[in-house]
């Protein structure tokens, strides 16, 4: 305090009959933070965390966005996806994965050029968990039955060995072509190729391994292995539909032949199947659906609407928190120093000069932390960058948490601006 007080003296005793100037008001400023470098940056805390957890969960957001859209889109955006049971209310599948309603014939069907012109690949496929054993090593993965079609529907390379062939199909060959990932964790060091593996028991002969293709999650088919569609309904599902009796499939997957005809391949789609499972043509008895590549990239839009909504909550919070911390510690900041106003004013500072003062102190203080909490949000980013979580820094995310940042300075700063400004010098002196 007595520091303060020389130093407002030393400032402003060549002025004893002048305003002082506004360099002179920030650095007397500066100097009352630097004078309690502990407090301020306690202060700062709320402000500090509010800001990096916009950055960061903004990054990490927007990060996981993409990968699920890439993910989404990496087959090119003319895909279209018939699922076993309809959208009930709500979006929900009413009868997905219970009551199957696609079948091999099906597929076949919409392979017909007379049936859906507008089509260039179809590939049915059914999927599944199942336990992986070879060796020592064991592990869980997700299992898709598929046909020849399903590589270039899906724009599948392999890093060695060969795909599944008609000729296992046909035969029911339990081969089994696994992922990237999955290859390593069950042979690591060793050429998966010609290897034996149980899943769930029952012994497969590893023909290929695919190229990898990133991304994380149950979802990916780095993680995943792919086997003839007949092996997996013959030997480890046994799905059937239960009006025909044929074995059933989940998904037919259609790639139309270009993004333009993509609803009008839909249409057509809708059309066979309805015809052929005998529904009424108005849609309203579906025992299947249809989705997108767009409408699932909008669904994925709008859950991360959602989900940056409870993200700005709870940095909200984190930030009034902080700047009610501001304004606590500036009224208590006022209150401590009411002599050196008096001596300000006394030496012919305005209540202006007093109130940019203390208006720039808790300025300070909120940029200050929002500064920090940016490098900080940042620095997790980047760390979860690193460790192989994608993250995408936005800047106007980093734009916006400063600009709050300033917001609640001034908001907060004002009230103990405005009574430091109003104080009575004569009054201010005598204080003790």
């Amino acid at each position: 305090m007595q520091q303060i007080e020389t130093i407002v003296v030393a400032q402003t005793a060549p002025r004893p009959a002048g305003s002082i100037a506004l360099a002179e008001s920030l650095r007397i400023a500066l100097a009352a933070l630097r004078a309690n470098t502990l407090r301020a940056l306690l202060t700062m805390l709320g402000v500090m965390i509010g800001v990096a957890a916009v950055v960061a969960l903004m990054a990490l957001g927007r990060g996981s966005q993409a990968e699920i859209a890439d993910s989404i889109t990496r087959n090119g955006a003319n895909m279209l996806t018939v699922r076993a049971g309809s959208l009930g209310a709500g979006g929900f599948s009413s009868g997905g994965g219970k009551t199957q309603s696609l079948t091999i014939d099906d597929a076949r069907a919409l392979a017909d050029p007379a049936n859906v012109p507008d089509a260039t690949l179809v590939s049915p496929e059914t999927l599944g968990f199942g336990t992986f054993v070879a060796g020592a090593q064991h592990t869980s993965a997700m299992l898709t039955g598929v046909t020849p079609s399903y590589q270039p529907t899906h724009n599948e390379t392999l890093s060695a060995g060969q795909f599944v062939s008609e000729q296992h199909v046909r035969s029911g060959a339990r081969v089994v072509v696994l992922g990237a990932r999955l290859a390593g964790t069950l042979f690591p060091g060793q050429n998966a190729i010609g290897q034996a593996v149980k899943i769930d028991g029952q012994r497969f002969r590893v023909i290929g391994v695919l190229r990898s293709k990133g991304g994380n999650g149950p979802g990916s088919l780095d993680d995943g292995a792919l086997l003839p569609l007949s092996a997996a309904q013959q030997s480890l599902f046994g799905g059937r539909d239960p009006v025909t009796g044929r074995p059933a499939v989940n998904f037919i997957a259609v790639q139309a032949r270009s993004q333009a005809l993509v609803e009008r391949a839909a249409a057509q789609i809708r059309a066979t199947l309805r015809e052929r499972h005998r529904l009424p043509a108005n849609g309203s008895g579906d025992d299947f659906s249809i989705d997108n590549q767009q409408d699932l990239i909008d669904t994925l839009t709008e859950s991360q609407r959602t989900l940056t909504l409870f993200i700005g909550a709870i940095a909200a919070i984190s930030l009034v928190v902080g700047g009610i911390g501001i304004m606590n510690i500036m009224l208590v900041s006022v209150r401590e120093r009411t002599r050196e106003i008096g001596l300000r004013k006394a030496l012919g500072a305005r209540s202006r000069d007093i109130l940019i003062q203390f208006l720039f102190e808790a300025l300070a203080l909120s940029v200050g932390g929002g500064l920090i909490g940016l490098a900080i949000g940042v620095s997790l980013a980047l760390g979860a960058n690193a460790s192989g979580q994608r993250a995408i820094i936005a800047p106007d995310a980093a734009v916006l948490a400063i600009v709050v940042a300033l917001v609640i300075g001034l908001f907060f700063g004002v009230e103990p601006a405005r009574r430091a400004a109003r104080l009575d010098p004569i009054e201010a002196l005598r204080y003790e």
